[in-house]
């Protein structure tokens, strides 16, 4: 495809939207390359340390609740503006500057109040992404959030190990982990300024009514005449009322699209992947073996890992289609934890350990990394689409909350440390979930590649009766 006005400019606009994405994986990233430091500082149990870790994620599942009202009412672009600010106050407020009492408490209300933003964006974000984008190129549009997520915590991998390599450990328990945290307001000002040039989404301008407002939008991002038939289709998708928001989502005829989105969702988390990431310092050290000076290093590899293997997704998921990738991806993360999971119990742990977290992230990164957002995006119809993503990504949080605060509790149980598992009990059972994801996908989920997002509504409809009388 030729790259010119035409296409750059929805290129531009989902671009800067995505930067929400790489603050999500920014403000969720930091916390792994401080929480070593703080934790020595505040001299956490594990059981405050995962508090701390986890306070975030309360605040996700709560933003995510929010963001369905908020963009409904707000839009999609002032509620970005919101979780803008949101990231700012707390990546200032988590560094804990002089002036503010030092306590643990104050740094979970700010670890709250960013996970709010991050609730709000992850909604949003893939929501204004795919309702501004054309058909055929939706999927590697929506993808760009998934990469933004990836090149944040590549990014803030980079910052923490730079900022925490050239210094003595005490300084870094006394003063590193603070300047982690400040090192996210540059992407936060950024995220925030840029999204005074972003377009409200054509398609909530339709729901409130204001048609020519929503005419001049898609012209600016389409420039061309055949608008007309995407309006009409619009049109057709909303106009029926089908009743208050938080009432139509308990409807028999939009109840299972709700439960099957919300299910992919939560089951993105159950593959393990956050904990490998937020607790991938730990598992480095003491699962792989690798000293804490090499820690940092390991992470960039699994960040650029990560990043290398969402750029595969990019390109394939508008070409692939959506199930063939998160089939493939899965059996890849299977393949992955088998790889760790047998090493941990034969005792053989070492360069297989290695290849087998990289291969499960890699697996991730191309398949229930972007394509989870990208179905998400663009499954619910119109009419009920920001309160429908807005349960969705709610359960996504609830179940990355869930696995956090387990994760360290199993890995360190009698059961999982006994002779037989030998610490490998967490990775078997994310395989199980793994091996749920494969048939969930295959029974459930439709191909939607190349359909507009009207066209998506009528598969639901005539699978499942959504709407229909």
């Amino acid at each position: 495809m030729t790259l010119n006005k035409t296409n750059m400019y929805p290129i531009l606009i989902s671009s800067i939207v995505a930067l929400g994405g790489l603050l999500f994986g920014y403000d969720t990233g930091v916390i792994n390359g401080t929480q070593f430091y703080f934790s020595k500082y505040f001299e956490l149990s594990a059981s405050m340390k995962g508090c701390v870790v986890g306070s975030a994620l309360l605040g996700c599942f709560s933003g995510a609740i929010i963001a369905g009202p908020l963009s409904r009412y707000f839009g999609r672009k002032y509620s970005l503006i919101i979780a803008a600010l949101l990231f700012t106050l707390s990546a200032w407020g988590s560094g804990l500057p002089s002036f503010l009492p030092e306590s643990v408490s104050l740094l979970v209300v700010f670890r709250l109040i960013g996970g709010l933003g991050i609730g709000i964006a992850s909604m949003n974000a893939p929501t204004y992404i795919a309702e501004i984008s054309p058909a055929a190129k939706r999927g590697k549009m929506v993808t760009l959030y998934q990469m933004a997520i990836v090149i944040g915590f590549f990014v803030v991998f980079l910052a923490t190990y730079f900022i925490g390599s050239g210094n003595s450990e005490s300084y870094n328990v006394n003063e590193g982990w603070r300047w982690m945290f400040w090192s996210e307001l540059i992407p936060c000002l950024l995220f925030f300024l840029l999204l005074f040039i972003v377009p409200k989404s054509p398609r909530w301008l339709m729901l409130k009514g204001r048609v020519s407002e929503a005419k001049k939008v898609l012209y600016k991002i389409h420039h061309s005449e055949t608008i007309a038939n995407e309006i009409e289709e619009i049109e057709e998708s909303i106009k029926e009322d089908h009743g208050i928001p938080l009432k139509t989502i308990f409807k028999k005829s939009v109840l299972p699209i709700i439960l099957i989105g919300s299910i992919i969702s939560g089951l993105q988390q159950f593959t393990g992947i956050n904990a490998v990431l937020y607790y991938g310092a730990d598992i480095f050290e003491k699962a792989l073996g690798f000293g804490q000076e090499d820690v940092l290093a390991q992470q960039i590899l699994l960040a650029g890992v990560n990043m290398a293997f969402t750029f595969l997704a990019m390109f394939t998921v508008d070409i692939w289609g959506r199930k063939p990738l998160v089939v493939a991806g899965s059996l890849g993360m299977l393949a992955g934890f088998l790889m760790l999971g047998i090493s941990l119990m034969t005792n053989q742990v070492g360069i297989i350990s290695l290849i087998g977290i990289l291969t499960f992230v890699g697996s991730f990164a191309m398949s229930m990394g972007p394509v989870v957002w990208v179905i998400l995006s663009e499954m619910f119809p119109n009419s009920i689409r920001s309160i429908a993503m807005s349960v969705a990504v709610a359960v996504q949080w609830a179940a990355n909350y869930f696995v956090s605060q387990s994760f360290p509790m199993v890995v360190e149980s009698k059961v999982n440390n006994n002779e037989f598992w030998n610490g490998s009990l967490p990775y078997f059972l994310f395989i199980a979930f793994i091996i749920v994801i494969i048939w969930f996908t295959k029974r459930y989920i439709p191909e939607t590649k190349g359909r507009s997002l009207e066209k998506i509504e009528k598969i639901w409809e005539d699978k499942y009766g959504v709407f229909s009388k």
